[in-house]
């Protein structure tokens, strides 16, 4: 098995920068002129983190380990309290910090792409396939978004950009045939991964959903081990809506792992770490652009840093 590289370049990325400034700097501002703990600035803090979509219950855990984490050092200052937070959400993310394994005695690896309209899904699966490439995989990819004419045009872009070949069929075709066939012609090639896109679909819509399950359905016909990785791509500006697509989408897709885009430019980014406690899934990537090197591994280090670091700089 390998494992693709989780060399982040720049610790922070600045696509991420909006994300701190309108979470961290807000939260900063509710410890303007505080000089100790009380229990009227904690139940503030709290508020405001919930109001980020951190979730009650992940709130409630990093508060708490915080504030016992303070007492055993008999300290009671801001300093204290928000170092202790930010290790608490640290230690609670650090089991989504995992890398995307590529096993190379199931030739071709399937990774099916899964999500609502509007996600980034074809996007993804051109920076996920540069990065496959630059790790020094093969990629073949499948144009299973058969609904939109663009989609198609739009996967086929990416792949001229990544040197990768693309199979796809006319508009409205079955999708699932498109992604058997692109399995297909991966194993002729011997080509390493196929990344099959799909349509993006409403979680609440029975019927689309039924679709996602036919193509799983195919693709175990081809091979009883595929899809060999399911990643959900989330538009992290839904902030805790995303949630019920995280849940209803694991029920029918079986999802392996997270893929979340635009966390930059919204103040709902606290959302990522309800997700992560509520379906213990794993977060992959975070799209912060729209270039070839774009998709970052997820690290919990820098992203409690991120959602959390403007309270040292503002206190």
């Amino acid at each position: 098995m390998s494992k693709i590289t989780r060399d982040m370049g720049e610790s922070r990325s600045s696509g991420l920068k909006k994300t701190r400034d309108r979470i961290a700097q807000g939260l900063g501002a509710l410890l303007l002129g505080q000089k100790e703990v009380d229990e009227a600035l904690l139940k503030r803090l709290k508020a405001c983190l919930i109001s980020a979509d951190l979730g009650a219950s992940v709130t409630s855990h990093i508060i708490e380990q915080a504030i016992q984490q303070t007492r055993r050092q008999s300290l009671n200052s801001l300093p204290a309290l928000v170092e202790g937070l930010r290790l608490a959400l640290v230690n609670k993310l650090k089991p989504a910090e995992k890398s995307l394994t590529v096993d190379r005695l199931q030739k071709p690896f399937t990774i099916l792409l899964v999500g609502v309209n509007g996600a980034g899904k074809t996007a993804t699966a051109g920076k996920l396939g540069h990065s496959l490439i630059q790790a020094g995989f093969s990629v073949l990819l499948a144009a299973g978004d058969t609904f939109r004419a663009a989609a198609v045009e739009q996967l086929a872009s990416w792949g001229r950009r990544i040197n990768s070949p693309v199979i796809s069929q006319q508009t409205g075709s079955d999708a699932a045939a498109v992604i058997f066939d692109a399995m297909s012609a991966a194993r002729t090639r011997a080509i390493d991964v196929v990344l099959a896109d799909t349509s993006g679909r409403l979680h609440n819509k029975e019927g689309l959903m039924d679709e996602l399950g036919k193509i799983r359905r195919i693709m175990t016909k081809f091979d009883s081990q595929a899809p060999h990785e399911v990643l959900l791509v989330l538009d992290g500006t839904t902030g805790r809506n995303g949630l019920q697509q995280v849940l209803k989408f694991q029920q029918v897709a079986r999802v392996s792992g997270l893929v979340i885009n635009k966390l930059d430019g919204t103040a709902k980014g606290g959302f990522l770490a309800e997700a992560v406690s509520q379906t213990g899934l794993p977060v992959y990537y975070l799209g912060v652009g729209e270039g070839l090197n774009d998709l970052k591994p997820f690290s919990a280090e820098d992203y409690a840093e991120e959602l959390l670091g403007g309270l040292r700089e503002n206190k």
